[in-house]
């Protein structure tokens, strides 16, 4: 896979793409091209890169996540396509790693992802400085200690660093552009996959660090397109994904989720949701399964 393209979709947070592209200009086999699904109004003001950089400006009245990467990547010129978050960090081998592992696995592959703490990307930052700070999610899998490692369950798949051959992303139908909003689309793509025959896996390199932002897990900010979406994929798939945040949401008391019937918001989040599962600045990510514990013990007591 000599030709290499990159994807990424990007809404606000500039410094978090403009390093995204350093770190692209870094790498020891250069992308051919990085195209940027820009979910904002104006485009962004990005550094000069060694790569053609094109940015695509999506008109979607809302966070239309799945329409864009597939228009992204519809775009590209390249024999394979990394997708890649806005708020990732390439480290010099990502690229290299994908190319050399797709000529041999045609299939989803997902890299590695290091979390940075608050901070971390201040100044002239450095991977040697990110290495000795970033910490795994406790929620996913490491990668296998050499190659590839496949995947027996789609709902492992997640969409913030992962790459393709680009004629099988095409060939899937790329991700189901009614998915709107936050939640669902990722899970729903590993399903087609997996339906489809086509193997996931998990690869020892492929390394993007994520650069830190505050954000709440589970996300009680986008309280409605996750309900919405749970019921799309139910009704595509004959059961609801995002199962550990709708728990959740249930245990805090906004929503009701009987079986049999639709999904119902009870109520809007307060500042006390917002506090509970809010990410704080001295955590690299939030997490789902801490809240999920605290909520149980108030349950029980």
């Amino acid at each position: 896979m000599d030709a290499v393209s990159v994807v990424t979709l990007a809404g606000g947070r500039p410094d978090h793409l403009y390093n995204l592209v350093l770190g692209l200009g870094r790498q020891t086999q250069r992308p051919v091209e990085l195209i940027v699904a820009v979910l904002q109004d104006e485009p962004y003001v990005l550094p000069e890169a060694p790569f053609p950089v094109r940015q695509m400006m999506m008109a979607a009245p809302e966070l239309a996540l799945a329409a864009a990467r597939n228009t992204a990547a519809r775009a590209t010129t390249g024999d394979a396509i990394v997708f890649l978050d806005m708020d990732c960090i390439p480290t010099p081998t990502l690229v290299a790693d994908y190319a050399r592992r797709l000529d041999e696995f045609d299939g989803l592959l997902m890299g590695e992802v290091m979390y940075l703490p608050g901070n971390a990307t201040q100044g002239d930052w450095s991977y040697d400085a990110f290495a000795e700070v970033a910490v795994r999610h406790s929620d996913r899998q490491g990668p296998p200690a050499d190659g590839i490692q496949l995947c027996t369950d789609y709902r492992c798949f997640w969409s913030l660093n992962f790459a393709m051959r680009r004629a099988t992303f095409l060939a899937s139908g790329g991700f189901d552009e009614r998915y709107v909003g936050y939640g669902g689309e990722d899970t729903d793509y590993g399903k087609t996959i997996d339906q489809a025959g086509i193997p996931i896996g998990w690869i020892k390199g492929g390394l993007a660090y994520h650069q830190y932002h505050p954000h709440h897990m589970p996300p009680v900010h986008h309280l409605d397109s996750v309900v919405r979406n749970a019921e799309l994929f139910e009704t595509k798939w004959g059961y609801r994904t995002m199962g550990h945040w709708l728990h959740a949401f249930e245990l805090m008391g906004l929503i009701d989720q009987a079986p049999g019937r639709p999904i119902r918001i009870l109520r809007r989040p307060d500042a006390d949701d917002l506090a509970l599962t809010g990410q704080q600045s001295h955590q690299p990510y939030s997490n789902t399964t801490t809240v999920i514990r605290i909520l149980e013990a108030r349950a029980a007591a």
